[in-house]
Parts: C-alpha cells; structure tokens; sequence
C-alpha cells in the first residue's frame, strides 16, 4: 500500500470513529431516586450533567485523542522502521512501511476503545449524577 491509501484509510476510519463517539451513556442502577424520578427525569438529568462537563472542560473528545495516539503510533513505527530498513539497506522504505504500520496498529486499537469515554468525562459525569441521587453501573 502506498502512503496515499494510508492516509484514505485513515480518514474513512476515523468518520467511522466519529460517528460511533456519540452513544456511550451512563446506566443507573433502579435505585430509590431513580424509581421515584422516574427515567425521562434520569434522561434529562444524565444530559444536564453531559453539558456541565463539557462546559468545565471535560468534554469527551475522542477524536483528537485518537488522531494524537494515531500520530504517535506513525512517529514510532517509522522510528523503528528506519532503524530496522537502515540494518536491511533501504531505511527510507522501512521508515515509510513503519509509519504506515504504527499509525494503522494504533487508529485500529482506539476503534476498539472508541465506544468508552474519557475517563475525566465519565467522573465528572459519575460524580455529577451521584450529587443527583443516582448510582451508575456503568457506560454502555
């Protein structure tokens, strides 16, 4: 594959990324609260806490988290890539095949992880939704 085809696969996977960030929400346990509220009041209080971490900076942005790990995962596998094509007699080709390897390995690996939120958001929104009177299971 040539550096081009790399760069189209990128861009088509992180629109896939982009268009998967969005469904991670908090569940809560049926505690009392909960059962008394009822859930249209859970909703509404899950999107409260949602806009009051991403108004204090916590947003869940998992896009350029991905493009950032993606970028370093490239400047590695080309490092490593350099050095093994530089022992074989090419280190040009071995950086450019390494760049594209390392970009590829870890834009795949954040795909797998693209569903979960930031951490920061995900406590913020945990301990905004406790504050409330919820208890979170966990993100789904």
């Amino acid at each position: 594959m040539q550096i081009d085809q790399y760069k189209k696969l990128i861009i088509c996977t992180l629109i896939v990324l982009i268009s998967g960030c969005a469904a991670s929400r908090p569940v809560l346990y049926p505690n009392s609260h909960l059962n008394t509220v009822g859930m249209e009041v859970a909703d509404s209080d899950i999107n409260s806490c949602i806009n009051m971490a991403n108004a204090a900076g916590a947003e869940n942005d998992k896009v350029t988290e991905t493009a950032t790990k993606t970028i370093e995962g490239g400047v590695i596998g080309g490092a490593t890539g350099a050095v093994v094509g530089a022992v074989f007699g090419s280190p040009g080709q071995g950086a450019a095949s390494g760049a594209a390897g390392g970009a590829t390995g870890r834009l795949t690996r954040s795909l797998f992880d693209s569903d979960k939120p930031d951490r920061v958001f995900q406590k913020f929104v945990d301990r905004c939704l406790y504050d409330k009177g919820y208890e979170m299971v966990g993100w789904k």
